[in-house]
């Protein structure tokens, strides 16, 4: 696809405002804002290119995922040259995890450049990392591998990637509580149920049973998210025999 290059000059204050907003965000000057404006284009724009095809932010998150995990898998490789592949991959998986992209999202504001039809109020919680990684993407197009790994450096690596802090750092506590009922022996069961309360979306509710005994309890708009809720509830409700 290709986009005009004087774009930005020949546009309004707005797209003035978009450019400025982007070159704080990036720490350099776009070259072509057009790579920018399709990162955060969500997809009930129902926007199209001159050939028909679909314009949004979703391939462009696709690559800018594949960019995050090469630049963390090179920065994790040098800076611990001891780690074998699993630790490598664990720690990875701990700097791209979805809640942690949903972090970063939010801390650089990247959901007021969002243009969509649908309202602001109404997206999930992954729309911040979604557009985190359509940024990456958008770098990539833009100016290369260079400036790729830089703006990562920035705004992932240095303020974020502690190698002692990740080694402690919980990706899924339903991952810790089923593996310590297996080690233990322990029956368990998530008992999920869609919660009829009166919130505008949909909630679910889980119950989690321990050997029989109902331990935690939780309620979000997902099945994951209620088991995860209620799996973090135990973990803290019994610490000290997990530990």
């Amino acid at each position: 696809m290709t986009f005009p290059n004087n774009l930005f000059n020949s546009h309004s204050s707005k797209d003035g405002d978009f450019f400025l907003g982007m070159k704080r965000i990036l720490g350099f000057k776009p070259k072509n804002i057009d790579y920018y404006k399709k990162a955060f284009l969500h997809r009930s724009m129902n926007k199209r290119d001159e050939k028909g095809n679909p314009m949004n932010y979703e391939r462009l998150e696709f690559l800018g995922d594949s960019m995050l995990g090469t630049i963390i898998s090179k920065h994790l490789y040098s800076e611990v040259p001891n780690g074998d592949e699993g630790y490598l991959t664990k720690m990875r998986s701990k700097v791209v995890s979805r809640e942690h992209l949903n972090e970063l999202g939010k801390d650089l504001g990247l959901i007021k450049f969002v243009e969509s039809r649908i309202p602001k109020s109404n997206f999930g919680e992954n729309i911040h990392g979604n557009v985190f990684e359509a940024l990456v993407g958008a770098i990539y197009l833009d100016r290369g591998y260079p400036y790729c790994e830089k703006f990562i450096n920035k705004r992932v690596i240095e303020p974020y990637v502690d190698i002692e802090q990740l080694e402690g750092r919980v990706i899924s506590y339903k991952s810790l509580v089923i593996e310590w009922c297996q080690k233990q022996k322990k029956s368990f069961n998530y008992n999920v149920y869609e919660d009829t309360g009166k919130d505008p979306l949909k909630h679910f509710a889980v119950k989690l049973s321990i050997a029989g005994n109902v331990v935690a309890k939780a309620r979000a708009t997902s099945k994951k998210k209620a088991e995860e809720r209620a799996s973090k509830r135990a973990f803290f409700a019994l610490q000290d025999k997990m530990s």
